[in-house]
């Protein structure tokens, strides 16, 4: 493996946050190294500073894209950490369902739209599309748009596809869900039509503007921002806070928390979850 020097770190970590938005500070040797080595093997590079220079030079930007894939691959699984999947099949969705009926003609299809800001290869997006499917029942008396977004071209195009291999499909499904929702495809599985058809995905850099997506009523953006300074995210949150709708929902991940970050939100609490509302006027 080619071995890194504290100031290819410093180069390759102000690469990396210029494309990305992450950073990493100059402990991070090792996650370069890991993540990045086969990438300079491949290029024929003898050093990151080689690496880097390539990258920058790279018309296509295909080698800037291998990297930002490979340094922003995260920890990811089906129905991760459970408690925001029952605040959602328990609390937000009735609660909301109940409003939008209360103030709309019954003949309607009830719109529902919830966003995966960092949907990695998907899980989190089938397993917010299986809480619907077993919450709702008859699927048409509702308008759902399902959107998982992230940075990575190759998680994207996985999550689209919606083919897991053993390892990563035994992670968080119970046994009843997986035959239920997912077919069996050689010596992988893949997500049933039904399931699939209800999201879409797009690439998308959160430290970019957004606001062509429109409004969503719950937005899950969890450990993600935990990789950014604490001015993006203070600029990540305010631009997520004019995403949501009124009364709309924000989850992040358990370990993460809003103090210090925004003051756009309140935290609720239900059982053993928080999740966040955009504070009145």
């Amino acid at each position: 493996m080619i071995r890194i020097t504290q100031e290819e770190v410093t180069l390759i970590s102000k690469y990396v946050y210029d494309a990305s938005g992450i950073v990493l500070d100059a402990s991070k040797a090792y996650l370069i190294e890991s993540r990045l080595g086969r990438i300079a093997e491949e290029c024929g590079c003898s050093s990151y500073q080689d690496l880097h220079k390539k990258a920058l030079l790279d018309p296509n930007k295909t080698l800037k894209e291998k990297i930002v894939d490979a340094i922003s691959t995260n920890e990811t699984l089906f129905f991760r950490d459970t408690a925001p999947f029952e605040l959602l099949k328990h609390k937000i969705l009735p609660e909301l369902i109940d409003l939008r009926a209360a103030r709309g003609s019954s003949l309607l299809p009830i719109p529902i739209r919830i966003w995966s800001a960092a949907c990695s290869t998907g899980q989190e997006v089938y397993s917010i599309a299986i809480v619907l499917k077993e919450l709702l029942q008859n699927m048409s008396k509702y308008r759902i748009k399902l959107l998982g977004t992230d940075i990575s071209d190759n998680a994207v195009k996985q999550a689209s596809y919606g083919k897991y291999n053993k390892f990563e499909i035994e992670r968080g499904l119970l046994r009843d869900r997986l035959t239920k929702y997912f077919t069996f495809n050689g010596s992988d599985w893949k997500v049933r039509d039904e399931i699939r058809a209800m999201a879409i995905f797009k690439k998308l850099n959160l430290m970019l503007p957004f606001p062509a997506l429109g409004k969503f009523d719950v937005i899950f953006c969890r450990n993600v921002a935990i990789y950014f300074s604490l001015a993006d995210r203070k600029k990540l949150f305010d631009r997520l806070a004019d995403m949501l709708d009124t009364e709309g929902s924000l989850i992040i991940g358990s370990t993460e928390s809003l103090t210090g970050v925004s003051d756009r939100f309140e935290p609720l609490r239900h059982l053993r979850s928080i999740f966040y509302r955009v504070k009145g006027p």
